[in-house]
């Protein structure tokens, strides 16, 4: 950067927003300021002295600079300067990596990994574990789109040691949600014969920790970014997001925000998430900019242009590594959808509530927080009516919290939900307690998932007899460990509930469960992926069966949510070019097994869950 005189003649520094920089001319620069505003995209002139770009839209365009006329009076921020040296040095690495004509800059070799992470480091590594160790070492930073389960919390830490022993690196900031804290926990002690000092973020932290872990939902605290910004530039640090597509919104969302914003505090940023572009090409837009601000976004956006997603894949390989599931040897998952037929009444319940919010949703094309609420209505309804009349709980996640439906009186919906029998059980919950039943019978566990806590409620009092185990959001962690553990290890205890948005990442069922059920899914492709490997994972034998059943009331959203996430798993799987992904799109249909439950076996079953309740 240049050097600076006692009098700048312009100023950059961060702005007010995390992602935008400032940029403040001396006396008598004010017109070339304005001038120099006609170079950025994203201008916005605060004041006849002032400036404000987005720092991507400066990063790519810092040869604007040099039409300044007093270059040797400029002065940056520093963190910023650094940024800016950094974004020049990864513009010619990713140009390099994607110019196919180019010589490749030297490459760490797979087999050298072990002499990189030295005698301190005692785990055992698979072969793709060493070679995306290798390759992430060859980049300046890191994208690990590795599926889910094979084992990328060792590979990041394989590549922080090798950082740490050869580039200076002291410090590792570990960004996931609060499901990954035993993962990294566990495998720091499994790897290191000196583990890591590492805490997990608090004010009792101690600030001289090799490692600090927080949670997406920890940053978004008053002051917890500037704290931990402080921390990584304090000393030499990587920033690593695990689960990274949790800031897929990138500065438009609260998490993508905050991560943008300790991005330039470190010196190192490394991202892992099997699940990149969830719904679609604007997700990896914003994991490549933080990754490479200034240039990852606009490769990404050149790449996809032309809408062939195997070429784009193959033109974007270079920038980040993925194991696939066939490369970790698994055995074959059977994924089946079961159209679930309603019961005429709920069929109605149903029919009567689109009629209701079709008219709404015709002019809230752009309201998507009403429509989000038409939404979670609509996957209540084809559930279980009954969810209608009591709404969620504060236990779900924010954009899944709706009040009670409010109904006006002699509105044929209102007759509707007062002539609900008490004892029209939801189909879906016949399914489950049949599926349950049958795979309890052959010693078998099942993971059942569910978006609604009232169903995960409902669901534990009808599964009694198989001992269930129940983790949601707000639980304690406390509580949390002990369900999740109870689950693993007490052989009466054959059922799990929970939510994707609770425990659908970071954690790892497999050794203990081989059987999974979705009462309902969300438009969330990533979700459902991620949730899938919580027992499809790096370690299963050769002989392990593994079956996944989604449920779907026939002529329901359901079936709506289905066609869309296929779209998106179809997009995903072209990114990366992985064909497993792509073969989840199409799920085979498979009939109900729950229909031996007559309406008397109904009529009794609901009215011991009415004097349980009582």
């Amino acid at each position: 950067m240049p050097e600076q005189s006692s009098a700048p003649s312009l100023e950059i520094c961060f702005g007010d927003g995390v992602t935008r920089a400032r940029l403040r001319a001396g006396a008598d620069f004010e017109s070339e300021l304005r001038r120099l505003a006609l170079r950025f995209q994203s201008s916005v002139q605060r004041s006849q002295g002032t400036l404000e770009v987005e720092i991507d839209d400066l990063l790519t365009n810092l040869v604007a600079l040099a039409t300044w006329p007093e270059p040797k009076s400029v002065a940056w921020d520093p963190q910023l300067a650094a940024l800016a040296r950094d974004s020049a040095a990864d513009a010619q690495t990713v140009a390099k990596r994607l110019d196919r004509a180019a010589a490749p800059d030297e490459e760490v070799d797979p087999d050298e990994v072990g002499d990189l992470l030295g005698t301190g480091w005692v785990a055992d590594l698979t072969e793709f574990q060493r070679r995306d160790i290798a390759k992430l070492l060859s980049l300046r930073h890191g994208a690990n789109f590795s599926v889910p389960g094979a084992g990328k919390t060792r590979v990041g830490l394989g590549v922080f040691q090798a950082l740490r022993r050869s580039s200076g690196i002291e410090r590792l900031l570990i960004v996931g949600p609060k499901s990954c804290y035993e993962s990294w926990k566990y495998e720091n002690q499994k790897c290191l014969t000196e583990p890591l000092s590492m805490e997990v973020f608090s004010k009792d932290a101690d600030p001289a920790a090799d490692a600090l872990i927080v949670n997406y939902e920890r940053l978004r605290q008053d002051g917890v970014v500037n704290a931990l910004g402080q921390w990584l530039a304090a000393r030499p640090s990587t920033l690593l997001l695990d689960e990274a597509h949790r800031m897929k919104r990138g500065a438009d969302g609260t998490d993508g925000a905050a991560c943008l914003a300790l991005g330039p505090r470190s010196r190192h940023r490394l991202i892992l998430t099997g699940t990149p572009a969830p719904n679609g090409v604007k997700d990896l837009e914003n994991l490549f900019g933080f990754v490479w601000p200034g240039h990852g976004r606009q490769k990404v956006i050149q790449a996809v242009a032309g809408g062939d997603l195997t070429q784009a894949s193959q033109v974007l390989r270079p920038l980040f590594t993925r194991t696939t599931k066939a490369e970790l040897g698994l055995p074959p998952v059977s994924t089946y959808l079961t159209p679930v037929p309603m019961p005429p009444l709920h069929q109605e319940v149903y029919e009567a509530l689109v009629g209701r919010f079709s008219a709404r949703a015709a002019g809230s094309e752009s309201d998507f927080l009403a429509l989000g609420k038409v939404i979670v209505y609509m996957l209540m309804a084809a559930t279980s009516p009954a969810l209608l009349a009591v709404g969620t709980t504060r236990h779900e996640p924010l954009s899944y919290q709706v009040p009670p439906l409010s109904v006006p009186e002699g509105t044929p919906l209102f007759e509707l939900m007062r002539d609900l029998p008490s004892y029209e059980m939801s189909p879906k919950y016949r399914e489950v307690l049949a599926i349950v039943g049958q795979n309890a019978a052959q010693g078998r566990k099942t993971l059942v998932w569910s978006t609604f806590v009232r169903s995960l409620n409902t669901l534990e009092r009808m599964l009694s007899e198989f001992s269930p185990a129940l983790v949601y959001g707000a639980m304690p962690d406390a509580d949390r460990e002990a369900a999740i553990k109870r689950f693993r290890h007490d052989p009466d205890c054959m059922v799990l509930l929970s939510n994707p948005g609770t425990l659908g990442e970071g954690i790892s069922l497999h050794h203990h469960c081989h059987d999974a059920i979705y009462v309902d899914r969300d438009f969330a492709a990533g979700r459902f992926l991620q949730s899938l490997d919580r027992i499809h994972r790096l370690g299963l034998s050769p002989e392990t069966e593994t079956r996944v059943t989604v449920l779907a009331s026939e002529g329901t959203i359901d079936e709506v949510v289905d066609q869309r996430l296929s779209d998106k798993l179809k997009f995903m799987g072209g990114i990366l070019d992985d064909p497993a992904v792509q073969q989840l799109a199409d799920l085979e249909e498979e009939p109900a097994v729950g229909g031996g439950l007559d309406r008397r076996d109904l009529q009794a079953l609901m009215g011991h869950l009415r004097a349980r309740a009582a």
